[in-house]
């Protein structure tokens, strides 16, 4: 969730800090710091310098003294956990006497414990967070001859939780150390200097060389290279790989916000998912990432799909793809409850993790809950090297782009649409028919210039999403395919408007929900043209029947008896409607959001990559 940016080099280390922190801000955070190293004088030793503060990175630079020199530096925002947002609680933290200086992403799960011993040792602790207890402990354990990651490898040995981390010596300012477990930490490898961060969005402008570090492992960086090793100071080799996305990916494109962008970005997600991977004269796809052949598909009885959030609701209209066109059974589960209830791993069952940061940590920790069962993982995540993607036996890259906002929707889409071509290979390697392949991949292929008409929309659902935004709160309803949408759409309107929203099976109205219908509750209905449209107008009708209003999502009008305002979505085939019907709900909590002054790209209380549990 919070994010770590470092500099060594020959540069001032300053401006690329801030900067870096700036391209981290999408990920959710209440204050910001940096610390640098001061060059020594003729009069004065090196020191350390730092600068905190409460709120946003822009604040952070003001703050920045004119005087804030130095070539080796870290940066870091912080999302809290331990302690509220403070000036005192901000990040980095250092020892008592300011020689060493760390930022933290992740929890220390013991920190109390280390707290009370540091405390019994003479340690004075500054702030609340757990942090301030590894500034302490690696203090304790640097001698005046030894080298700094020595002392960092020893303190980490007595660490229980999650970290990612960067560490700078006052005494040593030739290097950085860094250390992962269960937080991610990139090394970017530039020119005669040397970057790191927990996100590559921060090091883009700089080099697009990158190595991304293993759980377990530490790097000395220093301004020439670097060097990785583990915590028992066993060397490894890591070798670089390349970014290839854009630094225009990381900008707003003149749209008012990254959301908006990435909205009207999905029909060239969509088409680069796709590409390559259509085989028009087998009617099926083609997935050379699952690294499973034929014959082991066969052998799949079961799929079970794991992920947080909107990828656990991708991975629900995954499930019913897979059912429908390949008819294996499949489920769709939160990872972040998987995890915890010691779940029974069959050997016959595929397990899909889907995570558009593949770095998710309830997630990961999932995958590896499977790995270590001896059950086979693929995973579906949209960013290249991520730690789940490295974790897997295989997968699907969606190459949707960077995803900067904290509300998902191009990568939404562009994992249904991976699920989508997952269950076309699946079905056609057991019972789907040419014929039925032929008609799945020509819908596929049509997705794009589809997502672009409702996307032409835009004006019409911003005015409708104005009038329902004052609403005290929003039903969704759908029905089989129809539910997951509901499901998602409730999810966006109220992560970025902070308007209420549940979602509800059309089925279960009479079971409970239409308790709740009133003028002042509004619903949002999934009416797709299939088997089932005549059962969801009934629903409609049990709602307008108790005076309730009602926004639907369909693709031919419905009359003012049964719905006050009606959004019209092109038809694909019955199996990938859902993904269409999804695209004018993203649009109208976005508009929603806008018409209630929401800070709608950094929603309160949330982040883009949650890499805590």
């Amino acid at each position: 969730m919070c994010g770590i940016v470092a500099y060594i080099g020959p540069k001032d280390a300053s401006p690329f800090l801030l900067e870096g922190l700036q391209r981290l801000e999408y990920r959710g955070y209440d204050s910001a710091g940096l610390a640098v190293v001061a060059p020594a004088t003729r009069t004065a030793p090196a020191r350390l310098k730092v600068c905190k503060v409460k709120g946003r990175v822009a604040d952070l630079a003001a703050a920045v003294p004119a005087r804030f020199k130095g070539g080796t530096g870290i940066g870091h925002t912080r999302w809290a956990t331990h302690g509220v947002p403070s000036d005192a609680n901000a990040h980095p933290h250092t020892d008592n006497e300011d020689r060493i200086a760390v930022v933290h992403n992740g929890i220390v799960e013991n920190a109390d414990e280390l707290r009370a011993k540091l405390t019994a040792d003479g340690a004075v602790f500054r702030s609340e967070t757990d942090t301030e207890v590894l500034a302490h402990l690696i203090a304790a354990h640097r001698t005046d001859d030894g080298e700094l990651e020595d002392a960092v490898r020893a303190a980490l040995k007595l660490v229980v939780g999650t970290y990612g981390i960067a560490v700078l010596d006052a005494e040593q300012p030739d290097r950085i150390v860094v250390a992962r477990n269960g937080s991610p930490i990139v090394l970017g490898i530039g020119e005669k200097e040397m970057f790191a961060a927990s996100d590559v969005s921060a090091l883009v402008r700089y080099t697009r060389q990158v190595v991304h570090l293993e759980d377990g492992e530490l790097a000395t960086v220093r301004a020439d290279g670097f060097r990785t090793f583990t915590e028992d100071a066993r060397t490894v080799t890591r070798q670089p790989s390349t970014v290839d996305w854009e630094i225009g990916s990381y900008d707003t494109g003149g749209y008012a916000h990254y959301l908006l962008k990435e909205i009207h970005e999905q029909p060239g997600a969509v088409e680069r998912t796709l590409s390559g991977r259509l085989d028009e004269r087998f009617a099926t796809a083609h997935l050379g990432g699952l690294n499973l052949d034929a014959r082991e598909l066969r052998e799949i009885r079961r799929v079970k799909i794991l992920g947080c959030g909107s990828a656990y609701y991708a991975g629900e209209m995954g499930a019913q793809l897979i059912e429908e066109l390949a008819r294996i059974p499949a489920h769709s589960e939160p990872a972040s409850e998987f995890r915890y209830r010691n779940p029974v791993i069959e050997a016959d069952t595929l397990y899909v993790a889907v995570s558009q940061s593949g770095e998710t940590y309830d997630t990961l920790a999932a995958v590896q809950e499977v790995k270590r069962k001896g059950g086979r993982v693929l995973g579906v995540v949209n960013t290249v090297g991520s730690a789940i993607a490295r974790e897997c036996d295989g997968g699907i890259y969606l190459h949707a782009g960077p995803e900067i906002s904290v509300a998902s929707t191009k990568a939404f889409t562009s994992t249904v649409v991976a699920f989508a071509l997952l269950a076309l290979h699946f079905g056609r390697i057991h019972d789907l028919s040419p014929a039925d392949g032929r008609r799945i991949v020509s819908a596929l292929k049509a997705l794009p210039d589809q997502i672009r008409e409702i996307l032409e929309q835009d004006a019409e659902i911003a005015r409708l999403a104005a009038a329902y935004a004052d609403s005290q709160g929003m039903m969704f309803i759908g029905r089989v395919r129809g539910y997951p949408v509901a499901r998602e759409g409730a999810q966006k309107l109220k992560e970025i408007s902070y308007v209420h929203a549940e979602a509800y099976p059309a089925s279960e109205l009479k079971h409970g929900p239409l308790a709740l219908i009133s003028p002042e509750l509004p619903t949002v209905a999934m009416v797709p043209d299939d088997e089932l449209l005549d059962k969801n107008l009934t629903a409609l009708g049990e709602i307008k029947a108790r005076e309730g209003r009602v926004l639907a999502v369909a693709h031919r009008p419905v009359g003012p008896r049964l719905a006050d305002h009606c959004l019209v979505v092109p038809k694909s085939e019955p199996e990938l409607d859902p993904l269409l019907l999804n695209i004018p709900l993203q649009l109208f909590a976005y508009h929603a959001a806008v018409a209630l002054g929401r800070d709608v790209d950094k929603p309160r209380n949330l982040a883009k990559s949650v890499t805590v549990e």
